[in-house]
């Protein structure tokens, strides 16, 4: 189980990362794609956070038994 709540885990970070990145990106570029997307980008942030959160959480359980 904790081997698979740390893959999971390096999933869920790296989407953070992907998702973040994209935000950012857009955020620089402004636009059309900021208008319609900068704010959905951003939420599905916070979103992706707290499941990598989480999961964290979850995994401190799995290892402290």
């Amino acid at each position: 189980m904790s081997t698979f709540l740390t893959i999971l885990l390096g999933i869920s970070l790296a989407a953070v990362v992907v998702v973040l990145m994209l935000g950012i990106s857009a955020m620089g570029k402004g636009g059309e794609f900021n208008r319609k997307y900068g704010n959905v980008l951003m939420r599905w942030r916070i979103v992706l956070q707290l499941v990598a959160v989480i999961i964290m959480v979850m995994l401190f359980f799995v290892n402290k038994g």
